[in-house]
């Protein structure tokens, strides 16, 4: 039996919630009056305005919205060391998309059909029902057979057409904190949502994983789609978003999927980065890099989840292990910048953390 004081912050987290999903003191976008105007398909996806859907599942038997890291880590506290500098410290995990279906195991678990159309990509099996048992294992479109982690974001239309990335999609595994040695892979099981489909165009501008927005040719730094794109086979809709990386240590999941985890702070008096107190432990920081093949007139283009500006992902945490492991440890630790083998090439004497078949040796 769990103890009982945390039925309030539940509470108080779903209130929140709720009210920021309804848009709730809001901040309007002062360049587009219609930033702030309800998506075009909002009634189509009204559930995804209860994000805090708590319901039992695998994971989660008593349906509170709490999943208790087991063990739950403790007495850690935030690293303010500086360790020689490295330029990089980051591998990549590249994964393939392998379907698509309005299902969302994290948000809506054990609830097919109730989420908007998600694009979904690593573990080839995800669905409204997938926990970490049945993702743990399981075949996956990423290069490293061990990574059978479930990835996904709001499926992108061009009208009715829809527009899913061809080939493995580059989703890093970096530092967020200056002392990249104090980095520790994900925990089996963690799985958190990056983003809000509510949010409005400021709020996603503000959004502290926004990197460079919507781009495409020489157009960048968007909170919406350009409305176009050059018409050249080299050209893509792209889009990079950090998710954060300071872990309680104490839960795998949370009523709102994002309380467990925050955003690196600043150290007093410096220009470095380090993890917040009530988040001390650090883990890879996420950073999805995606790449869609639309260009030209792209005035019908939109995501399930409403404008440019509604991207949110969701990472659900499956790799096996020792696998992941070696490659925080090797590449994020180590000060390299590895391809999915956990490979530098200008640093080949410091070899690979996997074998040709992407697997440890």
């Amino acid at each position: 039996m769990r103890a009982s004081p945390k039925r309030l912050p539940a509470l108080l987290l779903g209130t929140a919630l709720v009210a920021t999903l309804l848009g709730v003191g809001t901040l309007a976008s002062a360049t587009d009056p219609a930033a702030d105007a309800p998506p075009p398909a909002a009634a189509a996806h009204a559930g995804h305005r209860m994000a805090a859907s708590l319901q039992a599942s695998g994971d989660d038997a008593d349906g509170d919205g709490y999943i208790p890291a087991v063990p739950q880590v403790t007495g850690v506290t935030p690293s303010t060391a500086t360790p020689p500098p490295r330029y990089f410290h980051e591998f990549q995990a590249n994964c393939a998309v392998t379907h698509t279906a309005p299902d969302d195991p994290i948000v809506y678990p054990g609830q097919p059909g109730r989420s908007h159309d998600h694009t979904f990509m690593g573990n080839t099996s995800t669905n409204a029902h997938s926990v970490t048992d049945t993702l743990y294992g399981g075949a996956t479109a990423c290069k490293a057979p061990a990574d059978a982690s479930a990835y996904w974001m709001p499926s992108l239309f061009d009208g009715d057409r829809k527009i899913l990335p061809v080939g493995p999609q580059v989703i890093y595994y970096k530092t967020g904190v200056t002392d990249y040695t104090s980095v520790r892979p994900f925990p089996k099981g963690l799985r958190f949502v990056v983003g809000n489909p509510m949010q409005s165009a400021q709020q996603f501008r503000e959004h502290k994983g926004f990197v460079e927005g919507w781009e495409c040719g020489d157009s960048f730094f968007n909170v919406d789609f350009p409305t176009s794109c050059p018409s050249r086979p080299d050209v893509q809709l792209n889009l990079r978003m950090q998710a954060p990386s300071c872990w309680n240590g104490l839960y795998l999941d949370t009523p709102d999927h994002q309380s467990h985890m925050a955003y690196p702070v600043v150290k007093p008096g410096t220009n470095d980065n380090m993890c917040p107190a009530s988040h001390p432990v650090a883990l890879p920081m996420i950073e999805f890099k995606m790449a869609f093949p639309v260009n030209g007139d792209m005035s019908q283009v939109r995501l399930a989840s409403g404008r440019g500006y509604s991207f949110h992902y969701d990472f659900f945490n499956a790799w096996e292990e020792r696998t992941l492991k070696a490659m925080v440890d090797h590449c994020i630790v180590g000060g390299l910048q590895c391809n999915a083998r956990g490979y530098d090439e200008t640093h080949p004497e410091r070899g690979a953390a996997l074998n040709a078949q992407y697997r440890l040796p």
